[in-house]
């Protein structure tokens, strides 16, 4: 076993895990915190997204002693219990951006994490196009 000890969506946690449990399953098999998916066991649908250290990471590509002393947000922390949606969970909400819901986690963290970079203004498309405005919170 390995001893591990992250800070998850603000809040310290260790865990003794096998060298081989990655991210995702010690988010959701050891923290019970499920709103992060695996969608394809290929590493390519994107339903496992969260935030390590600020970045967006498919959560099914990393062990989770390689990250070691990180700060990890999921789904579940980006708004409080009962407060206000986050701005971007709320523009998914308002415009209806989900089929099932299963990868709507993965979108989500991964949306936020391409504003964080390109900018709520400059955010473009692979082909140049400007996107719509991005919601103000």
């Amino acid at each position: 076993m390995t001893a591990v000890a992250l800070t998850v969506n603000g809040k310290a946690v260790t865990g003794d895990v096998d060298p081989r449990t990655l991210l995702v399953q010690f988010l959701r098999e050891n923290l019970r915190l499920t709103g992060t998916h695996v969608g394809c066991d290929t590493s390519q649908c994107g339903a496992c997204v969260v935030h390590v250290n600020g970045k967006a990471i498919k959560s099914c590509t990393v062990f989770v002693w390689q990250i070691e002393g990180a700060n990890i947000t999921t789904i579940e922390g980006l708004a409080e219990p009962n407060g206000p949606l986050h701005p971007m969970q709320e523009a998914f909400r308002e415009h209806h951006g989900l089929q099932c819901g299963y990868c709507t986690a993965g979108m989500i963290m991964t949306a936020i994490d391409m504003v964080n970079r390109k900018g709520h203004e400059r955010a473009t498309t692979t082909s140049s196009r400007p996107l719509p405005p991005a919601p103000r919170p």
